[in-house]
């Protein structure tokens, strides 16, 4: 966020100190209704972030966030390889604004039959050194459509070094794709997703 406003402040000092673009300016009176602003200052905000109390405190802990919910899973002790049915079953009847009913309770719904997964999904364990190099190894490292998940090890510091996005494993997708050990690599396979574990000490 400080990074957004600092650009934005910077751009401004260009604009001004542009001789070409200042010398283009004049008042062109107003037109229409005039409203205070109502936005905060850019520099108030800027002085106030810096001389907030445990700034480094703060970013310390952010660096080292965890969500509740991450699953945690052990390494692959064999390579393995199996199929998830993504289809859903409603618990309930869904309707409308009116009450009508759209689906009714157990109509099964596949979403991959309606969703183009491409890219993959890749859960490691950010906290082993082998499998943060397995991965920055793999094909799946320069494919920007491929998601990166974490059992283990922190976000941010992983996103700073691979320079691409790292987000979490949490319970809801772990047991949707049915994760039970890291690395793995999730690819959709015709209608099903198909989970590929692998061991990395041979």
């Amino acid at each position: 966020m400080i990074a957004h406003k600092l650009s934005a402040l910077l751009m401004l000092f260009l604009i001004a100190a542009t001789p070409t673009l200042a010398g283009t300016m004049k008042n062109l009176g107003i037109a229409g209704a005039v409203y205070s602003i109502s936005e905060p200052d850019l520099l108030a905000e800027l002085r106030d972030y810096v001389q907030t109390p445990n700034i480094e405190k703060q970013l310390q802990e952010q660096a080292h966030y965890q969500p509740k919910d991450m699953r945690k899973l052990p390494k692959a002790k064999e390579d393995r390889t199996f199929d998830v049915d993504m289809t859903y079953t409603l618990t309930h009847d869904l309707t409308d604004g009116s009450g009508h009913v759209l689906y009714p309770r157990g109509f099964k719904v596949n979403p991959l039959q309606y969703v183009n997964f491409v890219g993959g999904v890749v859960v490691i364990d950010g906290s082993d050194p082998k499998q943060v190099e397995w991965f920055e190894k793999s094909p799946y490292a320069p494919n920007e459509l491929a998601i990166l998940l974490l059992s283990d090890g922190y976000a941010l510091e992983l996103t700073r070094k691979l320079k691409r996005p790292v987000y979490y494993l949490t319970d809801i997708i772990a047991e949707r794709f049915r994760l039970a050990a890291v690395p793995s690599v999730v690819v959709k396979k015709g209608n099903d997703m198909s989970v590929r574990e692998v061991k990395l000490e041979k």
